[in-house]
């Protein structure tokens, strides 16, 4: 089993070097799959004016934007990630009223009490420890604050992913499962073991508020095959893979994608938790 230190260690050495890239590659249709998401959880941080704002796991800055557009003139967002590659894509928005920092939020030294809400969009799975995480983030939340964040349910109940990697995986050597307590996309699908996180962590008055919606892969299936290598577990398996490997995985994927091709696009179904709580 991997240890916490080598858990943190991969997860900066991939976003800082192919997940960082990957993520810039696909960005656009990162964003309008998950654009109904991002509308939700940020309707439900309702950040307001003067306040002050942690956006952890900020990427490239999308939803700092959106938080600083919100809190206005008198107020402040810093947004952290830990992957050089993405807080510099962030910084070239030059936002006049948001900072964005090359940090761990599981262990950067914030100020004190100093956040009105902390905020997250898909950003707080990847902790190695996220008690420790989340202690970090609590101590920074004024006690009249709130937390706020998006995460994925569980693989079963996400087939946007489940169904193009269950077709595939027969054909690609063999991937990597993270245990249940290891880092990753699905790491907070277990409602039981995110109340456990949060509460050890010392929040209290937690929701959770499923959110399901469809994601709109792509116009077509031909267009979803022509970018499915672009990002995610798909596109680190087929680096291993050999050509012939891909080019019948691809052939899998583009027959258990056609069911859910649509006149509007290749429509599948996501889910997700929208946690609230307060310090």
């Amino acid at each position: 089993m991997k240890t916490r230190e080598e858990m943190a260690a991969e997860q900066a050495a991939y976003w800082n070097g192919p997940g960082g890239k990957m993520w810039l590659g696909a960005y656009d249709r990162i964003q309008r799959g998950i654009a109904g998401f991002s509308a939700r959880v940020l309707a439900a941080a309702d950040a307001r004016p003067g306040e002050r704002v942690l956006d952890v796991g900020c990427g490239t800055g999308t939803t700092t934007a959106e938080l600083a557009h919100a809190v206005g003139a008198a107020g402040h967002v810093l947004g952290v990630d830990i992957s050089e590659t993405l807080i510099g894509a962030a910084r070239a928005q030059k936002l006049a009223n948001a900072t964005f920092e090359v940090a761990d939020a599981a262990s950067h030294r914030f100020e004190a009490q100093s956040f009105d809400l902390v905020f997250s969009r898909f950003g707080v799975m990847f902790f190695a420890d996220p008690v420790a995480a989340f202690r970090n983030l609590h101590r920074a939340t004024k006690p009249a604050g709130r937390l706020v964040f998006l995460c994925w349910r569980t693989a079963a109940e996400n087939p946007w992913g489940a169904v193009p990697l269950r077709a595939a995986q027969p054909h690609l050597p063999p991937m990597p499962r993270p245990g249940p307590e290891e880092p990753g996309q699905y790491a907070f699908g277990d409602k039981a073991r995110v109340e456990r996180i949060l509460g050890q962590a010392g929040f209290a008055g937690l929701s959770f508020e499923p959110v399901d919606l469809m994601l709109n892969q792509g116009k077509d299936v031909p267009d979803v095959l022509e970018r499915i290598g672009d990002f995610g577990p798909l596109a680190r398996a087929f680096k291993d893979a050999t050509p012939e490997q891909v080019a019948s995985a691809k052939a899998a994927v583009g027959e258990a994608l056609k069911p859910y091709a649509t006149a509007d696009g290749v429509k599948l179904a996501g889910a997700c938790w929208l946690v609230r709580a307060r310090p």
